[in-house]
């Protein structure tokens, strides 16, 4: 039996963001007797550095203050070297624009890069993202969504794509007995949300709609779970709306799943989405699900089967899918119960990494037949 083969797997940092937790998950459920995973980032430290040492996954950090660095390229190719490392993938922006071409002049076999979020998002990097998209063997994108963006904006040839699915753990994320946090509790009813409190994720709107909705129901919460730079904002919003008494505003948490089963109506009202992990991870949980009808959002939730969609930045018709849940204890135990079911049986974390080992299989074959 031929011995595992030598992979590198990069972020810039390896802490709470979606990609370094879909980079951890990876290498820490790649067949181990076919791929033997290595960890690189610019930084180290954080949440996923300490899950991935535990884990027995070796660990680096390259020194890459910025793209200009030299030091940080001798690094990765001694480090490729060294270990004979036979495929690099990046898994970010930081280690796409430097990571790609310095493991491609220290001659990686097999060198592939990720697309997780829409080009719009990182406009001071797409022009070099556009040059690694041709000096990687492949692109990687977590939904059709991405993938018909980098062939239509990109002009990426569709055959240097790889679609690999973000994949959860329905261990930890599982439809388990509803217990709200010590905030919630008294709640009858809770809407909510668990994301970075970004611009783009366009919280006032779903601040709006719940304004519109509060009074159709006794009790009813809103639940904010996340931190960010719009979080003052966020709290002042509340404040001119009069719902800051309903609100409640949790920073980033690793109790991800105990707040996501407190929650029955899951909202994601992003202005642009690739494949959310929050989105999965609440769907999983048993919340009703409701989203924006933006990039990858409807491949998770379809209307009235798996959710509910609204056109994004439209607060009155988020407010009248919300006061339908709201009134239809039925509809919403239903649709949560679909999107649960779909996530389980389509987005497990273990069909995430048998298809990534496909798409390594594939290039290395080329490779080394």
């Amino acid at each position: 039996m031929s011995p595992p083969q030598p992979v590198l797997l990069m972020a810039r940092e390896l802490d709470q963001g979606g990609s370094e937790r879909q980079l951890a998950e990876i290498a820490k459920t790649l067949d181990r007797s076919r791929f033997a995973a290595h960890v690189g980032a610019f930084r180290s430290g954080g949440l996923r550095w300490r899950e991935l040492e535990s884990a027995g996954i070796p660990l680096v950090r390259f020194p890459v203050p910025s793209i200009a660095s030299v030091r940080g390229a001798f690094a990765i190719a001694s480090y490729i070297h060294r270990h004979a490392i036979r495929l690099v993938h990046a898994f970010d922006t930081p280690t796409n624009v430097y990571g790609v071409p310095a493991a491609r002049l220290a001659g990686a076999p097999v060198v592939l890069s990720s697309q997780r979020g829409h080009r719009d998002l990182m406009p001071r990097f797409r022009r070099l993202l556009r040059l690694t998209d041709f000096l990687a063997d492949g692109v990687v994108v977590n939904c059709e969504f991405l993938r018909r963006h980098l062939i239509q904006d990109e002009r990426v040839p569709a055959n240097r794509i790889h679609l690999c699915h973000n994949g959860i753990d329905v261990g930890v994320f599982c439809d388990a007995p509803r217990c709200r946090p010590g905030p919630l509790r008294d709640a009858s009813l809770v809407i909510g949300v668990v994301c970075a409190l970004r611009p783009e994720k366009d919280l006032p709107t779903l601040l709006e709609a719940f304004a519109k909705v509060r009074a159709r129901r006794t009790g009813l919460k809103l639940g904010i779970v996340g931190s960010g730079e719009c979080e003052p904002d966020l709290r002042a919003l509340a404040e001119t709306l009069g719902i800051s008494a309903e609100c409640v505003f949790q920073p980033s948490t690793a109790e991800i799943g105990a707040w996501l089963r407190g929650i029955d109506i899951f909202v994601l009202p992003s202005l642009t989405e690739a494949l959310s992990n929050s989105l999965m991870e609440a769907m999983a949980c048993g919340c009703c699900a409701v989203a924006s009808r933006v990039g990858g959002n409807p491949e998770l939730v379809t209307h009235r089967q798996t959710g509910l969609l609204f056109e994004p930045r439209d607060s009155a018709g988020l407010a009248a899918a919300l006061e339908l849940l709201v009134d239809q204890p039925a509809l919403r135990s239903e649709l949560a119960s679909r999107g649960t079911r779909l996530i389980h049986e389509r987005f497990r974390l273990e069909t995430s990494a048998r298809r990534m080992e496909q798409i390594y299989s594939t290039l290395l074959d080329r490779v080394f037949p």
